[in-house]
């Protein structure tokens, strides 16, 4: 990317830098973004922090979307750093037809953009590559009932939604309805395509926002909610639009305090 597009080309020039030589500890490195995938590394990274102080030993991280694999080989190398600084277990879970994206339902599917049978997998060469990651091969509408039974996962953390289409998202958001045990109070989730740019024009009645929209809609007490607080940074990088938190009201650790035991201001 040519740096000069960005809003500070010294900054992101020194991140690169630093990303490259691995300069400093990873924690560092993911607080200024200069990690490969910086969005996986920041969801996997504040769900087990969220995970250890409800006091769960291990989470589950999926991936919806597994294509060529490389997010899910770089998904292992965060889980790796992650559990070495939380003290925590992550298993890691992709979900995939194998066989390349279906074809399109309708016009929320984006067929102007997406083509059937883009991002096959070459499934033997991935199961080589993978040291921890789990491959969950088939048709998401199938896979998202029978994961839960199949796997029995640790509680589920954080969520990676690639798989471009509305039709594909809204059966991967079905498995929020799922039993609590499954899942934390809140859910790091990031959803690939809801940016985009003068081709995809992703918009709220299509695709992944359509499906986001519309989980809301259908449920009173689970939502999905933009992190104001990334938003709300000096620098905004682009991924921090693309980041959601899954909240779910009703769960019975949702109210349970994780923050500072000590607020109380000094007059």
């Amino acid at each position: 990317m040519n740096i000069f597009l960005q809003p500070a080309p010294l900054r992101a020039a020194v991140i690169r830098l630093i990303r490259l030589a691995r300069l400093g500890s990873y924690r560092f490195r993911l607080k200024i973004g200069a990690v490969e995938r910086p969005h996986y590394g920041y969801i996997v990274y504040n769900a087990a922090r969220l995970a250890k102080k409800l006091n769960h030993p291990r989470i589950s991280v999926l991936e919806f979307g597994v294509a060529g694999g490389r997010g899910l080989l770089n998904l292992e190398y965060h889980a790796r750093e992650v559990e070495a600084i939380v003290a925590i277990k992550i298993d890691l879970y992709g979900f995939d037809t194998g066989e390349g994206l279906p074809r399109p339902v309708d016009y929320r599917d984006l067929p102007y953009h997406w083509k059937q049978g883009f991002f096959k997998m070459d499934v033997r060469s991935l199961q080589a590559q993978l040291t921890t990651a789990k491959l969950v091969l088939g048709d998401i509408a199938d896979t998202a009932q029978s994961f839960f039974h199949d796997h029995e996962p640790a509680p589920i953390g954080a969520v990676i939604h690639d798989f471009d289409f509305y039709s594909s998202t809204a059966a991967a958001l079905k498995m929020f309805d799922a039993n609590e045990k499954y899942f934390l109070p809140r859910i790091y989730c990031y959803f690939d395509d809801t940016v985009g740019n003068e081709t995809t024009l992703y918009n709220d009645y299509t695709g992944e926002r359509l499906a986001i929209n519309e989980f809301n809609q259908a449920h009173e007490h689970k939502k999905l909610a933009l992190p104001y607080h990334l938003l709300a940074r000096r620098a905004v990088e682009s991924w921090y639009h693309q980041i959601f938190i899954y909240h779910d009201f009703k769960h019975s650790q949702y109210n349970s305090f994780i923050s500072e035991e000590n607020q109380q201001l000094r007059i």
